[in-house]
């Protein structure tokens, strides 16, 4: 598993975010010289022991960061120092347009703002179709957390691709596929050996946001 355990990023800075219905979040910043892209990561989900310190959020961060990205990551509302309290994917959906337009405001319109998120967070990035962005990353997408008619995405013309685990215990490639037949420049990329937790196939992972955003 060596594979998770890669470079340290530059020290993040502490930051807040404010939601349209009046809640303070806890979030973490990291800007490098020159970012040749912008990326929030939303995480997995809170009633499971989800933050923005679970380990594929940073593995994303760190080598993200690594790689030239200003990336954001946040702590969904009653999560760590994130005010309120888990709205079972309503609520949510402010944090993550709140964490959007923060990283909108910072930098420059030509370096391309991708959302990203892992699991719930995955599933809470689809919600959100905001002009700012250029495309999502999506990995191991239950695709379930809400009704499928708020998943704003899955109609949107800009490039969706759903890195999804062989094994995942929750919405395989196969299941995944079927699901986004009919949306809209969407992609499933499978990670082979994996399962929804990724662990010892983080490197794969690296790999397919790389591609992603070099496409971008």
């Amino acid at each position: 598993m060596t594979d998770d355990f890669g470079p340290t990023a530059p020290t993040p800075t502490a930051t807040t975010l404010a939601t349209a219905d009046g809640l303070s979040l806890e979030a973490q910043w990291a800007v490098p010289a020159g970012p040749r892209n912008r990326v929030v990561i939303a995480h997995p989900h809170p009633q499971y022991g989800g933050n923005m310190h679970s380990l594929v959020v940073s593995i994303l961060f760190t080598h993200l960061v690594n790689s030239g990205c200003a990336v954001l990551r946040f702590n969904f509302r009653g999560v760590g120092g994130s005010e309120g309290e888990h709205d079972f994917g309503e609520g949510e959906q402010l944090d993550v347009r709140a964490a959007v337009e923060a990283v909108a405001a910072v930098g420059e319109e030509q370096c391309p703002l991708v959302l990203a998120g892992w699991s719930f967070g995955a599933d809470m990035a689809l919600t959100c179709d905001a002009p700012e962005l250029a495309g999502w990353f999506l990995v191991a997408p239950p695709l379930r957390v809400v009704n499928a008619d708020r998943f704003r995405a899955a109609t949107d013309p800009r490039p969706k691709w759903l890195a999804v685990p062989e094994r995942d215990q929750f919405n395989p490639p196969d299941e995944a596929r079927s699901t986004v037949a009919d949306w809209t420049n969407a992609e499933i990329h499978p990670i082979g050996g994996a399962d929804h937790f990724l662990v010892g196939r983080t490197d794969k992972l690296n790999e397919l946001i790389d591609d992603y955003l070099a496409e971008l």
